[in-house]
Parts: structure tokens; sequence; C-alpha cells
């Protein structure tokens, strides 16, 4: 899952983008409201983290614009600010949750669970399909009864497949949401991981693979219907 976090302060910048990503997501910096903005709305997340004071725009305007857009991504709003006042004005302003500082990073990630959640993607802390299971609480992947070991990209790639269950999703729709802006991305990445990952969840099971190739279009997760 990819996030955006919107954050002038650089060490919390830093701070929220290795904590993040220890925890298998996809995570984009900017610095500024305005910078945060046009990467909101020029790439997809599936979370913003949007830190309230921000030069150039302030975090309230630019999520004020990315509602405007007709974009429902959820967003997290961060504020040292804890008035009564300047919650509902973030939430009016079309912030699905507010987060005020200081705060844990227990906390944060425990938020960001709970948005990811919400309709349209009411799933649970627990994804499931046929007889695979994945907690994103505690990172373990089960398949018929057995513990599966993935690796940190391995995990985020069969975490978007499973929120996206019989979808079928193109190999640019793998990379916005399991990659990162910078990451280096080649042309076989996605046909690489999606090798390693049958080779955990699939391969050595008796059960029908999960992960199905659409030829000309993508990759598609779910027993067959």
């Amino acid at each position: 899952m990819r996030i955006l976090v919107v954050e002038d302060e650089h060490k919390i910048a830093q701070a929220l983008k290795e904590g993040l990503e220890q925890e298998s997501y996809a995570v984009d910096v900017a610095y500024d409201g305005e910078t945060g903005l046009n990467t909101a709305l020029n790439d997809d997340y599936d979370l913003i983290i949007l830190d309230v004071m921000l030069p150039k725009r302030s975090g309230l305007e630019v999520c004020q614009k990315i509602r405007e857009s007709a974009d429902h991504t959820p967003i997290l709003m961060l504020t040292a600010r804890n008035q009564n006042r300047d919650v509902v004005q973030g939430l009016n302003t079309g912030a699905d949750d507010y987060l005020a500082k200081p705060f844990s990073f227990e906390v944060l990630l425990a938020r960001i669970r709970a948005l990811l959640r919400r309709p349209p993607d009411s799933l649970g802390e627990v994804l499931r399909s046929a007889d695979l299971s994945l907690n994103t609480v505690t990172k373990e992947v089960i398949r018929a009864g057995q513990v599966i070991t993935l690796s940190a990209k391995e995990y985020a790639l069969l975490e978007y497949l499973l929120r996206n269950e019989h979808k079928v999703l193109s190999k640019n729709n793998i990379i916005t949401h399991v990659w990162n802006f910078d990451a280096d991305i080649l042309p076989n990445t996605v046909e690489v991981f999606v090798a390693y990952l049958r080779a955990k969840i699939d391969k050595p099971f008796d059960s029908p693979p999960l992960i199905q190739t659409i030829r000309g279009f993508g990759y598609k997760l779910g027993s067959a219907r």
C-alpha cells in the first residue's frame, strides 16, 4: 500500500517514512503544501498523511483541494494544535481522521489500519482468499495452516492483491501501489516479484493456485470462479 506523507519538519517526515517502510508500506514525502497537493493529484495513493501547518499551502487548503478534485483517498491530518475548533475545521475540509502531535507511532499505525479498513476497503484486520490469510497487524501470512515467511516487498504485493481480490490489476497498478516514486523499477520487476510470491504461496501447496496471469492485462488473485 502506498502512502504520501506531507510534512515540513524533515526529521518527523523521515522518521515517518522509515517507520512506515518497516511496516511494508511504500512511502513518498513532500515537504510543503504546494508540492504535496501536486503529488496527491498526479499520483495514486492509498492514504495521505497531511500536516496542517505547511509552507506555501496549508494542510487544510491542500485537503480541501484534494476533495474538490473528487479524490476520496483517506486523509489523516497531523497537527500541533489540539483545539476542538481546529479538529472540526480539519474534518470539515474533508479529512477522515485527525491526530495531534506529539503522538506514538503505534497509535498512528492503528489509525492508518482503521482508515484502510473503511469502505470500499472494509475488509477487517485479516485479509483472506480461500485457505490463505494475511494479518495486517501481526504481518503473519498463513496458507493451509502453514506460516509463510515473506520479504517486505512480497508482503506488500500480497496485501495489495488481497485487498483487490478477483480484480485484474495491471503492472502499472501494482507498481503505483507497491513501490514508491523513487524506486528503481525495471520492466520485469513486477513479473519477478509475482514469481517469488507464487513460489511461496502457490507452488508448495496442493490447493488450487491463487495468483492468476491475465494475458495482456496483468494479474489477479483469487480462486477460480
